[in-house]
């Protein structure tokens, strides 16, 4: 069955359809056959934030497909309680996965430097590559909340430490003989929001956290491309978004709206589907993309929230100069 791209267009550009649970039910009726159920046999793969929600769902569905997934949390206990359930779901169908626990606060750059020297000694003793990075872990504070070196928290979660992480982890990346891939969980707020490559940390105006959020979340999707050449060829990037998922962390963050919106939900199963698609996908799909659904997604639909080359490049380069890149 072929897709319906009026239909397909149609529920993207009018969110409400498009990003529920009804948008995932309609559109996964065309797609094509999932991956082969050993897509992922001897590979490995790091999953930030996996400790429930959409990482969780991305821990499952990567663990499904044959890989050992790494989980990586701020702190090892709180992700003993999804280690059981992956375990038990996988094992209910006669599968023993292969699941790690790491400990990394993704906001602290100093932590990351850690994890990512520990990691990379590991595989290297092993012999073993790192075929996929997802970048999950998300925050969303009420606050302008400052990280451990002194950045607005939303900008060092979502950018800033994802982006040291794996520029630490590219030599094991680079040794994947399939082709490695890293893939921003972004969000589909990102599109409320333009490029503020003048206040990238949010210390004008009044702070609000989901506006936070998705400014941070729009800078993982324009990063994409620039990412792609950077680390091309030890890895493939992608950013995506899972639409409206009900996960722990809406509740958490966004309780009027999860209430509201519940009925309209989808799972996190569903949430996490085109995140586990992009780490699996045979032949692999072009690099420095947005995703949504398994359909390569525009980065903007109006002209307000496009970034100009300069605003692009001013971004770029307080990346660089923040995580002493050359």
């Amino acid at each position: 069955m072929t897709t319906d791209r009026g239909l397909d267009r149609l529920l993207d550009r009018t969110v409400i359809p498009g990003y529920s649970r009804l948008g995932y039910a309609l559109r996964r009726r065309a797609w094509p056959d999932d991956a082969d159920p050993d897509a992922l046999a001897g590979r490995q793969a790091v999953v930030t934030g996996a400790g429930r929600g959409l990482g969780e769902a991305a821990a499952l569905g990567l663990a499904r497909l044959g890989a050992t997934v790494h989980l990586v949390v701020r702190d090892a206990e709180r992700a003993a309680p999804a280690v059981e359930r992956i375990s038990a779901e996988l094992e209910r169908v006669g599968r023993t996965p292969d699941l790690r626990v790491g400990e990394c606060d993704v906001a602290d750059l100093t932590s990351v430097r850690d994890f990512a020297r520990e990691f990379s000694r590991g595989l290297e003793s092993s012999g073993r590559a790192l075929d996929v990075i997802i970048h999950n872990a998300g925050v969303m504070p009420d606050v302008r909340t400052m990280s451990p070196d002194g950045h607005e928290l939303t900008m060092a979660t979502h950018v800033l430490g994802p982006v040291l992480m794996t520029e630490l982890l590219l030599p094991v990346l680079g040794r994947s003989d399939v082709g490695a891939r890293t893939i921003f969980v972004s969000s589909g707020g990102q599109y409320t929001q333009r490029l503020e490559s003048d206040d990238l940390e949010f210390e004008k105006g009044r702070y609000r956290g989901s506006i936070a959020y998705a400014r941070s979340k729009r800078l993982q999707v324009e990063l994409a491309p620039v990412l792609a050449r950077r680390w091309d060829p030890e890895t493939a990037v992608y950013a995506m978004h899972p639409g409206w998922a009900d996960t722990p962390g809406v509740v958490d963050a966004l309780p009027a709206f999860h209430a509201l919106a519940k009925p309209l939900l989808r799972s996190a199963t569903a949430g996490a589907d085109t995140t586990v698609w992009l780490a699996s996908a045979a032949p692999q799909p072009p690099t420095g993309t947005f995703w949504h659904d398994r359909q390569q997604r525009p980065k903007s639909y109006v002209n307000g929230t496009k970034s100009s080359l300069q605003q692009l490049r001013k971004a770029w380069e307080w990346v660089c100069e923040t995580l002493e890149l050359v």
